[in-house]
């Protein structure tokens, strides 16, 4: 589907999604992804960071046997926390 690129993301809260988490993960606008697409990552990233922190993260576009896209980055990678003005900062230089 594609390379592993630095991918802003967000977390927020899963109610009523098709999900064993409580909290899911997002790409930020900009990027050449839908905001709709969901990211397989580090539940301890998602658990002890409050909802709606923003990351940087290596992530990969991927499809499951279902068709259905998603992204992902292995759960045991860095990441980084940034705040809303480094990661639009980022997208609009396209630094990522």
């Amino acid at each position: 589907m594609g390379h592993y690129k630095l991918t802003a993301i967000q977390t927020f809260e899963n109610p009523g999604e098709p999900s064993g988490s409580a909290i899911r993960a997002r790409p930020l606008a900009g990027q050449g992804y839908s905001t709709d697409l969901r990211v397989e990552c580090s539940s301890m990233m998602r658990r002890n960071y409050p909802v709606g922190t923003l990351f940087i993260v290596e992530a990969q576009l991927k499809e499951n046997s279902a068709g259905t896209q998603y992204l992902y980055t292995q759960y045991n990678w860095p990441f980084e926390v940034v705040d809303r003005k480094q990661a639009e900062r980022r997208i609009q230089t396209s630094t990522l």
